[in-house]
């Protein structure tokens, strides 16, 4: 069974704005999606559906086989969505406080807390910064917090909406480097990134879209050629032809 299953959805804003047109997308679990468009093309329309923040005009959207319209908890428990903005997903005083807060919600014991929140830091290198005010943080750090919140919900899928927006060098390699790990171990990756070149060689599969719909769909090297046509800067590599060439090299 795909992890995820969505058909004819579409979605109107509540000023009539059409943000996606029959969308019709299947996924497999572990598959590492990289959505790519420009502005107002449905891509965070899109993701905002998998976890219930958005709910279908028409259409359906099924996570591991249960719609999201009927049970919404749930898929916010399979689904885990780290936002452009990171101050948005931090509230509390301290780094360990905050990547308990999601697991507080869900009324765990104490001790399975701790062990989530324990475990979270350590894959995203925040050990040490534990007891740290989250204000004092690079940008990177500030986006790898957002990602330990998230994974200490243990989510299955996580979605990562602009990972490098506003990011330096050294810190979109940070989180470069969680996301790559993350897939590794196993979970279902979405990206949305208006820069290609960073995460490319990593995906297995490149959507664009257009006007609130799929306008291509398969591995990057089929897809990627013309893409600026899309309104995305088609990535530049080195010798003619596609090359995966990773900033992690």
């Amino acid at each position: 069974m795909n992890i995820i299953e969505i058909n004819n959805l579409s979605h109107r804003f509540s000023n009539g704005f059409p943000g996606l047109d029959g969308i019709n997308l299947s996924v497999k679990k572990g598959e590492f999606i990289v959505i790519a468009g420009r502005n107002g093309s449905g891509k965070t329309t899109l993701l905002r559906h998998l976890n219930a923040l958005l709910l279908p005009t028409s259409g359906t959207v099924r996570i591991d086989g249960v719609s999201v319209q009927d049970d919404p908890v749930r898929a916010r428990r399979i689904v885990g969505m780290v936002f452009q903005d990171s101050d948005s997903q931090i509230v509390c005083e301290t780094v360990r406080e905050d990547v308990a807060f999601g697991p507080e919600n869900l009324c765990l014991e104490r001790d399975e807390i701790e062990k989530r929140v324990s475990e979270a830091l350590t894959v995203t290198g925040l050990s040490g910064l534990a007891d740290a005010g989250p204000h004092i943080l690079s940008g990177g750090e500030k986006r790898r917090l957002a990602i330990a919140g998230v994974l200490a919900m243990m989510p299955e899928v996580l979605v990562f909406d602009e990972p490098f927006s506003n990011l330096d060098y050294p810190g979109t390699r940070d989180v470069l480097m969680q996301i790559t790990g993350l897939h590794r171990a196993g979970r279902t990756i979405f990206v949305t990134t208006h820069d290609l070149e960073k995460i490319i060689a990593h995906a297995g599969r490149l959507l664009i879209m257009e006007k609130g719909k799929i306008a291509r769909d398969g591995i990057p090297e089929k897809v990627i050629s013309g893409v600026e046509t899309f309104g995305v800067k088609e990535p530049y590599f080195p010798r003619m032809g596609f090359e995966r060439v990773s900033w992690l090299s």
